[in-house]
């Protein structure tokens, strides 16, 4: 399994879109009323963001009210715990209610003194939170299962290529035994021939013969 696969196991389905959504356009469907503005979503359809007015068409689905905070879109806490675990995303206290933002906001750089900065945008941060809002979340977990899955990618890479060199040089250690030739026995002919001593040297047969004149 990849490591978007693992990641994308871990979220419902209908965050990553919710995340990509632009909130507080008027409604196509509901132009003319002063309720088009789309603030709402629908988890079950997942189909973009809606109105008031348009929720008539999800009865018994489970929906959402997005707010804004300077600017950027928020979801209360006592909303969105219901369907997704928030661990390690910083709150904010927003007009006496608690809530988180979806997407990171950019930040030129942490203040003076700040120790605690989000994983991912390094965004400051108070206590022990991890991340600023949960597109950063998804994006640091991302990342970590990435590395995780390119370890174990990496070490499962290794062992196979040492399993693989000791198996080829064992085969080549059988191959090079089975292959070389051995001395063949002496048979009795060749045992005669390698024990056979050189004799004493004889004359050529006229070599004391003298001729004379």
């Amino acid at each position: 399994m990849g490591a978007e696969e693992e990641t994308n196991k871990i979220y419902p389905h209908w965050l990553k879109p919710l995340l990509r959504e632009k909130f507080f356009v008027q409604c196509k469907l509901h132009a003319d009323s002063h309720k088009s503005e789309c603030n709402m979503y629908c988890l079950d359809c997942t189909n973009g963001p809606l109105c008031s007015l348009c929720l008539s068409f999800h009865k018994d689905h489970h929906a959402i009210q997005i707010r804004r905070s300077s600017y950027h879109d928020v979801i209360r806490v006592s909303e969105i715990q219901k369907f997704l675990d928030i661990t390690g995303v910083q709150t904010y206290v927003i007009n006496s209610a608690k809530v988180v933002f979806l997407n990171e906001r950019p930040q030129p750089r942490p203040g003076k003194g700040v120790i605690n900065t989000c994983e991912v945008c390094y965004r400051s941060l108070v206590d022990s939170f991890r991340f600023c809002s949960l597109g950063c979340k998804i994006s640091g977990i991302s990342k970590k299962k990435r590395k995780e899955w390119t370890n174990n990618l990496s070490d499962s890479d290794d062992s196979y290529s040492s399993t693989s060199i000791g198996r080829l040089k064992k085969n080549d250690d059988i191959m090079n035994n089975s292959f070389t030739p051995s001395t063949p026995p002496l048979s009795a002919v060749n045992r005669r021939i390698a024990k056979r001593r050189k004799g004493i040297p004889h004359r050529a047969p006229f070599g004391g013969l003298i001729i004379e004149y």
